[in-house]
């Protein structure tokens, strides 16, 4: 297997001159490439010119092929309208969001089976449904949560159940006061289920509507709200909050994250990770997306800063006084990647199950760049753990959803370990859900 790192200082020939490689190119994917990105390695601000190219998404080409890596495989699992985030109860079930529909839908296969036999819609009428948990933790929920675009509401459940068997009951009327900007949110809960965590993107890039407080007045705000919390429109938002199942006791968990819009429990440690997407029109390869712990009352930087004590130049001056407070996330994503799904490898055993050095790697959903002048994105990729800390770096898994610069023929959005060790991954593009499994005799023969 060859592994390539991924450095800033890595110089390519193009047109007969030299330059800086980016620090992500679909071109240079392939499974079992491993990048690295380091805060050493990022450029200064407006290194190369906001970008702005949104591809087009096409029917899968004739011959088009995923590729992932040697002994595992990947397939068509089931085809569903615009999945996005996808989740699986104890008892195998797959529950996934179709977003712009509006609705809930269950999958149901048995153990090794390489497609759904059957699909069903547990709930519909939701605004914008993403998040999805099972309530309490354990191997006998009760509860379906889903997190709307304003919202967070419950259904009960029993094991089994391919329909909610009682109307939606609203745990949480209003995340925030605004609605545009972000929509995704998702919902979590700590594994004793004393805590449940839900993530609200930011209303807009840098908070450009957002007004000027005086230094006295954004101290007495975060004295409230919390650390580096926003305020106007963009009050609760760009955050993680933390309160009862109920919805009682609400407060931000930690502040400063644009749009975390996965998250996940490390089954290790019990902390809440985030996947989030940063801000654009700072370049190319500024600032990186990110995987990371997040850690109660910390400040990620959104809008003030990013990747640690890196200033935005377009807001400079602004709380100087939250300088050196700045939390540097895990690991660090190619800028514009858009990671959008995450999850922890948990399978021990199953007919697909994954090799035991998997189990509690983190993998992530790479939907794809839109604003960058090499594309990036557009696939899944492994972040490596050691006793739950990131060992550094990620590897690609799964890739070949690109077709050129132009166009893509799918687009990565949730994560899942299936009750029989495969991965499921979400393709809202192609409307797709895929499977990868791991084939221990495959591998044999080779």
């Amino acid at each position: 297997m060859i592994i390539r790192w991924k450095l800033a200082v890595m110089a390519i020939a193009a047109g007969g001159s030299t330059c800086a490689a980016p620090l992500g190119d679909w071109r240079a994917d392939a499974p079992g490439t491993v990048h690295r990105i380091t805060v050493a390695d990022l450029p200064k601000a407006f290194a190369t010119p906001p970008a702005g190219a949104p591809p087009a998404v096409v029917p899968r080409p004739a011959g088009a092929k995923l590729s992932t890596l040697p002994g595992y495989s990947v397939r068509l699992f089931a085809k569903l309208d615009g999945p996005r985030q996808i989740r699986v109860t104890p008892g195998g079930d797959i529950f996934v969001a179709e977003t712009d529909q509006g609705r809930i839908r269950v999958l149901r296969a048995a153990d090794g089976a390489p497609a759904a036999a059957a699909a069903s819609t547990f709930a519909e009428g939701l605004d914008r449904p993403f998040g999805i948990a099972f309530y309490p933790p354990g191997p006998d929920p009760r509860w379906v949560y889903v997190a709307a675009a304003n919202s967070v509401v419950r259904y009960p459940y029993r094991a089994g159940d391919l329909k909610a068997s009682g109307p939606a009951q609203t745990v949480v009327a209003k995340l925030a006061a605004t609605t545009r900007g972000h929509s995704t949110r998702d919902v979590a809960f700590s594994a004793d289920g004393k805590r449940m965590f839900v993530s609200v993107g930011s209303a807009s890039n840098v908070a450009e509507s957002m007004p000027a407080k005086t230094s006295e007045e954004a101290k007495a705000w975060d004295a409230g709200h919390g650390r580096g919390a926003a305020w106007g429109d963009e009050t609760d938002r760009a955050d993680v909050l933390v309160m009862e199942p109920e919805g009682a006791g609400r407060r931000v968990f930690a502040a400063g994250l644009r749009n975390c819009v996965s998250l996940a429990i490390q089954p290790m440690t019990g902390a809440p990770w985030c996947v989030v997407n940063e801000r654009d029109d700072l370049g190319d390869d500024l600032p990186p997306d990110y995987v990371t712990a997040v850690r109660e009352g910390g400040f990620y930087g959104w809008p003030w800063f990013y990747i640690g004590g890196h200033l935005d130049p377009r807001l400079k001056g602004a709380r100087a006084d939250l300088a050196g407070k700045v939390l540097t996330p895990d690991v660090l994503l190619a800028a514009h990647s858009a990671p959008l799904g995450l999850t922890f490898y948990t399978a021990r055993a199953g007919p697909a199950a994954f090799p035991a050095d998997t189990v509690g790697d983190a993998f992530v959903a790479l939907h794809g760049s839109w604003n960058r002048g090499a594309r990036t994105g557009y696939k899944v990729v492994r972040v490596r753990l050691r006793h739950g800390v990131p060992t550094g770096g990620y590897e690609d898994v799964l890739t070949g959803f690109v077709v050129g610069e132009g166009s893509v023929w799918g687009r990565p959005v949730g994560v899942a370990t299936a009750h029989d060790g495969a991965l499921l991954v979400t393709d809202d593009a192609g409307g797709a859900v895929w499977r990868i499994a791991y084939d221990r005799k495959a591998l044999a023969r080779r």
